[in-house]
This record gives C-alpha cells, structure tokens and sequence, in this order.
C-alpha cells in the first residue's frame, strides 16, 4: 500500500520537530548543567599524581658488601640500606687515630722543650750574674793589687762569653714560645689540624653504612653487591606515599578565576568514579610549562607559532583519604577545581613544607660522635704537666 504525498510530509514533519525538540532539550539540559555546574568548576584531564621522590646516593667510596632493601620494601627514617665493605675505610681511620696521636705527643714534647730551654735561660742567667758579681769584686780589688788585671781581662771576657750565651738560649726559647704561644696542649693547631682528618676518616667510616633519610617506600634500586660506588652515586630512591598532591595543567584561558584555597576534587583512572579524592588548591607554578622545558621557547627567533599554553596547579589531597585508598606518584586523574570560592590571592601559596620528608636528623650524630672520639685520644695521648715553670724565662734581663 503507497502512502500518499500529503502523509509523507506529515511523517517528515513529526520528525523533523521531534529532532527539533530533541535538540532544544538536550541545550536546555546543557545549559542548566553549564549554568548549575560547569560555569563554577574548571575541569581537566591533564592531571597526575606526584610527590617527594627522594633520592638516595652514596656519600663514601666503598663496594656495596650487603643490600638490605629491595624495590616496594617499606623503609624507616634512620633504617641502613646498603652496607659497604669498611676495610679501607677502617685502615684509614686507624692512620688518622695515630696521626692524631703523634700529633698530641710531639705537641707535648714541644712544651716539654719549651721547659726545657726555659730551665737553661734561668741557669745561664744565674751564671751570668754569678760572674757579674766576681767583675765587680774585681775592679774593686784591682787598684790595691789583690786581684791582677789578667784576672780582671778573663772575667770581663768570660762575661761576654756568657752574655752570648744567654742571648742565643734566649733566641731559641722565643723560637719555641712561637709555635705554643696563645695556645694550650689541647688546642694546638698541630692538634687541630689532625683532628680534622680523624673527623673525616671517621664520618667517612660511619657512611659506609648508607641510611634512608626518610620514611617511605624502596623504588628503583641501582646497585647490585660487589658494585664500587664513589660519592654521588646513585643507590636508590624512596618514595613517601602518605603524602601526595596531584600537578594539574590547565590552559591559561580557563585560569582567570583559579585561587589557591578553592576546593577541588579528584577521580582517579586507577579507581575509577567509584573513588573520589577531595583536595585543596595550594598554589600556582609561577609559569608555564613550556618555560621550565630543557629548551624553552625563544619566539624572537621568527619561528613563532601560537599555542595555547598550561599553567601547573599544586592541589592537596586529604591525608585521612590517601590511607583509605593508597595512590602512587605518576597515576592520572581528572581534577575539577570549584571556582565559585573566592580562594585566596593568586600569588598566596599555601603550600609548607612540614612534613616529615622535608627534613632529616640521621646524619647530625656523625660528626658529633667524632669529636667525642678525638677527645679520648688526646687525653690518651696527654702528658699532665704543669706551665708554672716557664712564668720565670722572660725575666733577667
């Protein structure tokens, strides 16, 4: 059975207007929704969780005799690592305990000298005035004939002899006197000097154990037993996972009404929308991406092409939420940041760095427990004398 002409454009017509209608009323549905929602809230896909990924290096040099964390171990603040063999580090801070201590001692025995030609300046002073004396007696004696004038001659000389004597003793205690003046036995800069270099052999036989800095999880380890590292090399990272902030990228025409202080909110692609993660915004990066790139942009150059440029958001998730539901640095999300909040200034970071993995304690004891040690060997090493014989050696002029 044909249909007729005029039941045709009627057919045409209803459906024209029911595509009519179904259109109007999905844009009133997008306009309510625009209007009720997405005006207040900036939404993006360019979104990854991140956080502190703290590298751990070697601060010695040694070869790695023991690993004792592997990748996804859990590790404490303080915790040893890898264990290096401290055989050379060991014969090393044994030379600097006997430098240390030849140093005391031979610091010893030059306020020993000291004393010593102090002792001598006194001895030649009384000779020389003994013989000072017997001059005087002389020429007192000489004109009534008891004393001869070659008596007199050979004690005027036997005093000039002395008095040379005395000065040269005199030059040698003052040579003495300026390498220990100022300064006692427990601070001589010989003293000092070996001190330093058993402090650093001994800090360098503490690091042969390489300790985590901070409390988190073992992630790419890059040392293998029998590996000879120096300073500076690589060992492995930790990854503190109770405190984490999604960097999301926004384009720059949709960052006029982004404020630190504005709440937003997270789903992330591990979870699904089963899970939501609410968050803070703490700051804005203080500049582009593109900015921060191993080769920024140079537009002066000529070869300028316009691209729309994303700004780096900092946005805090909830401590509490993170224990629930554990995230890793790294995973995508989609970030809503509710705009309607007046926030705070844009410049207003309120970002801190209070957490536990923004500072370490372990290595403060090192040099501490070094000093501790180079006390006992100079004690051990000291001579218990007493300076109260040398006050006399500048006198006697």
């Amino acid at each position: 059975m044909q249909l007729s002409r005029k039941s045709i454009r009627a057919r045409r017509d209803f459906l024209l207007k029911l595509v009519i209608g179904a259109a109007g009323v999905g844009a009133l549905i997008a306009f309510v929704a625009w209007f009720a929602f997405e005006r207040n809230w900036v939404t993006t896909d360019n979104a990854f969780v991140t956080g502190n990924i703290i590298p751990v290096h070697s601060d010695a040099t040694g070869v790695v005799a023991a690993v004792l964390a592997e990748e996804t171990q859990m590790v404490k603040k303080g915790d040893v690592l890898v264990r290096l063999d401290g055989q050379r580090a060991r014969a090393a801070l044994s030379q600097a305990e006997a430098e240390l201590g030849r140093a005391v001692r031979a610091v010893g025995a030059l306020f020993a000298s000291r004393r010593q030609i102090c002792q001598r300046v006194l001895s030649r002073a009384a000779i020389r005035d003994r013989t000072r004396h017997d001059l005087s007696r002389y020429k007192q004696a000489a004109p009534s004939g008891a004393a001869s004038r070659q008596l007199l001659q050979n004690t005027e000389d036997q005093l000039a002899a002395q008095e040379a004597d005395l000065r040269e003793t005199r030059a040698e205690y003052q040579a003495v006197e300026a390498r220990v003046v100022g300064v006692t036995r427990m601070n001589h800069p010989d003293i000092e000097a070996a001190k330093a270099k058993f402090n650093d052999a001994y800090v360098e036989f503490l690091r042969q154990n390489i300790r985590a800095p901070a409390t988190g999880y073992v992630a790419k380890r890059k040392v293998q037993v029998g590996q000879r590292v120096r300073p500076g090399d690589p060992i492995l990272n930790i990854v503190p996972l109770d405190h984490l902030w999604v960097e999301a990228n926004l384009w720059e025409n949709r960052m006029d009404r982004v404020r630190p202080g504005q709440e937003a909110i997270a789903k992330v692609d591990l979870y699904g929308s089963a899970q939501t993660y609410h968050g803070v915004v703490e700051g804005i990066v203080p500049g582009s991406g593109s900015v921060f790139a191993m080769l920024p942009p140079d537009n002066a150059t000529g070869n300028f092409i316009r691209i729309v440029q994303r700004i780096p958001v900092r946005i805090a998730l909830q401590a509490d939420e993170l224990e629930k539901q554990p995230l890793r640095p790294g995973l995508s999300t989609v970030i809503s940041i509710d705009v309607s909040s007046g926030g705070v200034s844009v410049n207003a970071s309120q970002t801190k760095t209070s957490s536990a993995e923004y500072t370490t304690h372990i290595y403060d004891d090192d040099l501490t427990r070094a000093k501790i040690k180079t006390e006992e060997i100079v004690k051990a090493n000291l001579l218990s004398t007493s300076d109260e014989a040398e006050k006399g050696c500048a006198m006697g002029e």
